[in-house]
């Protein structure tokens, strides 16, 4: 893995010509080529494009067709879906993440003391791109990687385990809460239109930090079920401490709209039309519980009605993924409050405080619905699937309508792996005998970087650590 480069141009080709078609890049292909030519603003608005591609283009649509969400129907998508996971395949999305967490590296250093609100933003999105790529890879580039600039003894970066990646990304947290929480007059230079999330508001920015470490705790959960469950809530606990109330705050990655400034779900669906659907499974879940997002999540069919195509399918007939998800300007969630809500129903399940869970997922059902619809959730509905009790609240139940709620969102995925609920049929024709539970090396690693795994792992049922 060579990271000669500064993300600011190399992320903005990679992501133009990615398997993701990226179409939200117009406007930013300055080149920020080393420390001195660039500085804290252009970087971040350069970092948070990237990552916004990295959650919510091609790893999100693949996440969603492993945990059939969506149905890969042809081309690439359909590759997916018959678990047809090569090498060659992510080149483009590993390179864009190690280009951002290159200029993650830049703006944390260039920032320093004098500038502590960008240098905290800096972590924080380190952490959430080391997260993504630990998530899916396993043991990665990381206390070595991104230090191309230095020279060529930077080239090939070690691989650490995941444990420590873990480790290395709850610091990044902690150190960016401390940042983000010093006096703006501790500041030489503020984050503000830059910052195309926030616009410069570090308040959000902490909350976010913390259900960021929450979210990082709970997947733990195989590993040390009550401690990660107790480290989870103290994490939640500190976001609302810190004014964590409701979704107005929500980490979302933003697109304007207009121009090539496009919703990476209505780009895909625009220009790649009929390579992903709907799946049946899903639609069948929300039509058994009387959901009323259905028909905001997905499109009439054919024939008018909601449907998604089977399992081992590829039926183009059934609907696409809807309006609230996929319209030119239609903002994606990143790290948001409902999910903070489902963390805190799934951890304090594990800690057996089942009325604070069942507190929790009440709240998580209803705020989506009302987020999504623009209406309270009807009354039957609320009955039936959001009036849980400590008597009657289980994982099962908590984690569903997770799976219901974080639909597009990469996460659905690190959640099914975690608890294998919803329990999902591995595909029939699939070409391995599982649903895959991670990615295989990727091509460039093996050839280019001498401490890449040897040899390479090509084994996609191979569970990463924190699944083991």
């Amino acid at each position: 893995m060579k990271n000669i480069f500064s993300a600011g141009l190399l992320t903005i080709l990679l992501l133009l010509g990615s398997s993701s078609c990226s179409n939200f890049v117009d406007g930013y292909e300055i080149s920020p080529n080393s420390p001195t030519e660039t500085n804290p603003a252009l970087l971040t608005t350069v970092i948070e494009v990237a990552t916004f591609a990295h959650y919510t283009g091609q790893l999100a649509r693949m996440s969603t067709v492993l945990t059939q969400q969506c149905a890969g129907t042809q081309a690439q998508l359909e590759d997916i879906a018959n678990y047809s996971l090569r090498e060659g395949d992510n080149i483009n999305e590993w390179q864009s993440i190690y280009s951002a967490i290159t200029d993650c590296n830049i703006l944390i250093d260039l920032a320093g003391e004098s500038n502590p609100h960008y240098r905290g933003i800096g972590k924080v999105m380190k952490a959430m791109n080391l997260g993504i790529t630990t998530d899916l890879w396993g043991d990665i580039p990381n206390r070595e990687a991104g230090k191309g600039l230095e020279g060529e003894t930077h080239y090939s970066p070690a691989y650490d385990p995941q444990q420590l990646v873990y480790q290395d990304m709850q610091t990044l947290l902690s150190e960016a809460i401390t940042d983000l929480s010093k006096s703006a007059d501790d500041n030489i230079v503020l984050p503000a239109t830059d910052d195309l999330i926030f616009n410069g508001d570090v308040s959000r920015w902490i909350i976010t930090a913390h259900v960021l470490q929450a979210r990082y705790e709970n997947h733990l959960s195989k590993r040390d079920p009550a401690g990660s469950a107790t480290r989870a809530l103290a994490a939640l606990d500190a976001a609302y401490a810190a004014g964590l109330a409701g979704p107005d705050g929500d980490c979302n990655a933003i697109f304007p709209g207009d121009g090539n400034s496009l919703n990476q779900w209505f780009a895909f669906q625009n220009d790649r039309a009929d390579y992903i659907k709907m799946s049946e499974g899903f639609v069948n879940l929300l039509k058994s519980i009387d959901d009323p997002r259905l028909s905001f999540y997905a499109t009439e069919d054919v024939n008018g009605e909601y449907s998604g195509t089977p399992l081992g399918s590829t039926s183009t007939t059934t609907s696409d993924v809807g309006t609230y998800f996929a319209s030119p300007a239609a903002p994606s969630p990143l790290v948001t409050y409902v999910e903070a809500k489902f963390i805190e129903a799934e951890a304090a399940w594990r800690t057996n405080d089942k009325a604070r869970a069942a507190a929790a997922l009440n709240e998580a059902i209803k705020t989506h619905i009302l987020e999504v619809t623009g209406a309270a959730a009807p009354d039957t509905y609320i009955t039936s699937q959001a009036s849980e009790t400590g008597a009657t609240v289980t994982l099962e139940k908590i984690m569903t309508h997770k799976y219901v709620a974080l639909f597009t969102q990469f996460e659905s995925y690190n959640d099914w792996r975690r608890t294998n609920i919803p329990q999902l049929t591995p595909n029939p024709v699939g070409l391995v005998a599982g649903i895959p539970r991670r990615l295989p090396t990727p091509q460039e690693e093996r050839l280019y970087n001498t401490n890449a795994p040897n040899p390479s792992i090509t084994d996609i049922l191979k569970p990463v650590w924190w699944d083991e």
